[in-house]
Parts: C-alpha cells; structure tokens; sequence
C-alpha cells in the first residue's frame, strides 16, 4: 500500500485583502483538503491580515476546521515570505501558491500521487481569460515548462519538504526566486509536470498590454540568464 503524503501549502500575502474571502473558501473547497495551510503576509498596508484571521475565526465558530490554518507575518520579500512559511510548515510536501492562484479541486490528490513518483514538481497553468492570444501564452508556458523543466511561481510548485531544506529553500532575490530554485532543483531530480491546471490572475497582462508583458517577461528572463542581478530586474519589472 503506497503512503500518501500529508501537505502544507504556503501562500505569500500583499495587500489581498479583496481576494481573502474567495482565496480562503477556495482552499476550503478542495477534496481531499490540506493538511495545513499558513497564510504569510509580508507587509500589507489594507488590512489583508486582519480581514484573513476575521473570516477564520468566522469559520471555526460554525464548524470543526479541517485544515490547520495559520496567520503569520514576515520581513517584506516573496521568497522571503516563502521560506518564513516554510519554516512554520509541519507537512511532508510543501505547495507555494500564489494569492491570485487558484488550484484544480483534486490538487492535493494530484499531488500525492504524483510525490510517489517524483520528489518536486508543478502544474500547468491557465489564465483566467478568454483572450484567446492569453490561451496561446498560457500554452506556451506549459510547453516550455516540460521542455526545460523550469516553472514559474504561478504554476503552483510542491516539492518535498526535506529536499527544500537540504536545498536551503528559495534564494534571498527579490524577483526570479521560482526559477533559480527550479534551476538547482532540476539538477537533481526531473519534475512532475501535471497536466490538470492552477487558474492564474490575468490581472497584469490586462493592465498592461499583452503584447507589451510577453516583451517584458522574454526579455527579464533572458537578461537574468545573462547575469543582470535580480535586483535590476526587479526595478523593471515593477516599473
């Protein structure tokens, strides 16, 4: 009989607190749930932490948690936050989910089977768009993700917790944590690439311009493999 491993997803907060309700019934509504979940808030300025531990003291009135839900803060930093949270986590795999991702219902279920096999991995991604150039990208990222064994933050990385650790989790860079990680990852072991799909926020390709952010993300991803520091990057990409 396979053992199926318990998971704790991590996900790194600022200045959500509009999405909080739907993040939280989200992860509630995934069959099988979680094990632990812990929210880490690097910052906000709109009271994301408050309204987050408001709607699960709501939620624990009225019924008997499932999930070990926590609430915690941390020194401003995604990959900061990620390994804070890391840190705190109890589970035998970890699941770094952005916000203004959504999982596939049967995620945790996915995942488990899949870290029977593998000791990492990610899923495909879909934005939530019908923009059907936003289709292509998306695609395109899929396809690219199996090719090189690379992924982005937004298709929802799980790894082992005792391989992140020995991997000193994600580096301290203020942009491009997923894929350095993935880079030392992938000289270890290849990853899962599950074909069901998060559902992503289409949010800065719509404020920005399409064509204008594929630019932007080829030539940021093609600059950091060329060497310009992340904190360059970084500066251009919030520019």
């Amino acid at each position: 009989m396979v053992h199926l491993l318990n998971i704790s997803i991590i996900i790194p907060l600022l200045n959500e607190a509009d999405n909080m309700p739907q993040l939280i019934a989200h992860i509630n509504g995934l069959y099988p749930p979680p094990s632990q979940v812990i929210v880490v808030d690097g910052g906000s300025t709109d009271d994301s932490v408050g309204i987050a531990r408001r709607l699960l003291n709501d939620l624990s009135s009225v019924a008997q948690p499932t999930i070990d839900w926590q609430v915690i803060e941390s020194v401003a930093g995604r990959a900061r936050q990620m390994n804070t949270g890391a840190r705190q986590a109890t589970e035998d795999v970890l699941l770094f989910l952005h916000a203004d991702t959504e999982l596939p219902i049967e995620a945790i279920d996915n995942i488990q089977q899949a870290m029977t096999q593998y000791v990492w991995g990610r899923f495909d991604v879909r934005l939530d768009s019908r923009d059907p150039l936003l289709k292509i990208v998306a695609m395109m990222i899929n396809k690219r993700s199996r090719l090189v064994s690379i992924a982005t933050g937004d298709q929802a990385i799980f790894i082992k917790r005792s391989l992140f650790e020995r991997m000193n989790g994600y580096a301290d860079q203020p942009l491009m944590e997923d894929i350095e990680l993935c880079k030392r990852l992938k000289s270890i072991a290849k990853p899962a690439c599950l074909k069901s799909k998060v559902t992503t926020s289409a949010r800065r390709w719509q404020q920005h311009g399409t064509w204008r952010t594929i630019f932007l993300m080829w030539h940021l991803r093609f600059d950091y493999w060329r060497g310009v520091s992340p904190e360059v990057l970084r500066q251009r990409y919030y520019r």
